[in-house]
């Protein structure tokens, strides 16, 4: 079938409710292989975001893809009410890496997307408080379900979807590119730290109440922004607002959904700042994309078995056996592989190239990473003030797969737009990705960069 009449039954069949429809003219694949993907017309695209994350180890892995295999041979199918092996193992796996890296010793339960998830932290911290509030992030996303959404600070998910009552409490995130109080890091002394402190001075600032017993019950956020745009906090900002968690008795989320599994080099990215929270939301590299599986850890006193128990959440498909043993493959990997190593090579071999377009090119204000995950700010001439339509340009131009390379051959590259302005390109490269690969991915963008900076003078 052409791409013409799949793209009129698209618009006939499809709902253009999700994501799709971002892109200007969305491609249609077919076929995808380590980091790359090919469409209907065979035409290939070196894919710079693995699915958001969820593909970190390359597509098509061939040994996550031999047990998914093994497991349809097996046990395919089983109502998650039951217990198998491979359920039971890849929990241990995750207590125990998460027990040596942040020293959270907890118990596991699995759901099957990210919002549901972050839905099941929620509830497991309401059960243990008894408060229903929390404290939110600007440009932190959390999901799309009313609960996750109620936590996401973009209005617009908001919107159409009537009253929020349990909206989250949002503060400025420590992104200090576009610093909320507009500051500079090196003389901010964690401003925005203290600002968070501050809200627990006196009732009237609307956090506690004469007894300084605080109305919100936790504290949700991204230790590095995924959607908000990859920035890193400042050193000590985490253990500064943990400080003041622990004294209010507010519990710490983290959500890991999209910096998990080594983007960042480690295998939880809030092990760069040194605390530990009281739960971890994870998703999206845990099963490579493959049948997907989302859970949290969370402490054992909040999971004890007489305060959660049984139906305290439940989900269809959470567990699902071909999801356990695509996760323990992902796990058995980790155990052989230097993923700290693969990742930091990574983002410090192509950030040293792509640092080199901040003086080549206007509209390249600034290039950092942390591990794997790397950021590009799209600004104009001034370096500061964000660009938003060069951001869309150039993400477009990539799903052009006619950019020649060096080689001869011609390419797409895949690129996700994220920060607070949507004017920030977040790398997320496959943690497999060759040097030849890198080298691939900084020509092609560096061909789109020129291209539109010379359509914008």
């Amino acid at each position: 079938m052409l791409d013409e009449q799949l793209r009129k039954l698209e618009e006939e069949a499809c709902s253009w409710g999700d994501t799709v429809h971002y892109a200007t003219v969305p491609p249609i694949f077919k076929k995808c292989n380590g980091s790359f993907l090919w469409d209907t017309k065979n035409q290939k695209y070196l894919d710079w975001q693995m699915w958001y994350s969820a593909c970190s180890f390359g597509y098509r892995n061939e040994f996550i893809t031999k047990a998914l295999k093994k497991q349809i041979d097996e046990l395919p199918q089983l109502a998650c009410q039951y217990l198998h092996k491979e359920r039971i193992l890849l929990s241990k796996e995750i207590v125990d890496i998460t027990s040596r890296t942040v020293g959270l010793d907890g118990r596991v339960q699995f759901n099957v997307g990210g919002s549901s998830a972050v839905e099941d932290a929620i509830k497991l911290a309401r059960n243990y408080t008894h408060k229903q509030l929390a404290f939110a992030y600007y440009g932190g996303y959390h999901g799309r379900t009313l609960g996750a959404t109620a936590v996401t600070s973009s209005a617009r998910y908001r919107k159409n979807y009537g009253h929020f009552g349990d909206r989250a409490i949002f503060i400025p995130y420590p992104y200090c590119f576009y610093c909320f109080y507009d500051m500079k890091p090196e003389n901010c002394n964690l401003y925005c730290a203290k600002m968070f402190e501050k809200m627990f001075e006196t009732e009237y600032f609307s956090v506690v109440d004469k007894k300084s017993d605080p109305e919100p019950g936790l504290i949700i956020f991204e230790a590095i922004q995924g959607t908000g745009g990859y920035a890193k906090p400042p050193e000590g900002y985490f253990k500064k607002v943990a400080e003041v968690c622990r004294k209010h008795n507010i519990l710490m989320i983290d959500d890991e959904i999209q910096m998990g599994f080594f983007r960042t080099g480690r295998m939880w990215s809030i092990e760069h700042y040194g605390i530990t929270p009281d739960i971890i939301v994870f998703g999206k590299a845990l099963t490579n994309g493959m049948n997907p599986i989302s859970g949290i850890i969370g402490k054992k006193e909040l999971m004890a078995h007489d305060i959660w128990g049984p139906s305290m959440t439940h989900c269809t498909f959470s567990s699902n056996p071909l999801g356990t043993a695509c996760g323990l493959a992902v796990m058995d990997l980790i155990k052989h592989e230097n993923f700290a190593e693969k990742a930091d090579h990574i983002g410090e071999y192509l950030t040293k190239q792509l640092k080199e377009f901040e003086t080549e090119y206007p509209i390249i204000g600034y290039v950092d990473n942390i591990g794997a995950a790397i950021r590009v700010e799209i600004t104009h001439p001034d370096g500061r003030t964000p660009n938003r339509e060069a951001c869309n340009r150039i993400f477009n131009r990539g799903l052009t797969p006619n950019i020649k390379s060096s080689n001869g051959k011609t390419y797409g590259l895949i690129l996700d737009q994220g920060g607070w302005y949507k004017s920030t390109f977040t790398i997320a490269p496959n943690l497999y990705s060759t040097d030849d690969e890198l080298d691939l991915g900084v020509e092609l963008f560096e061909k789109i960069v020129k291209k539109v900076s010379d359509d914008l003078e």
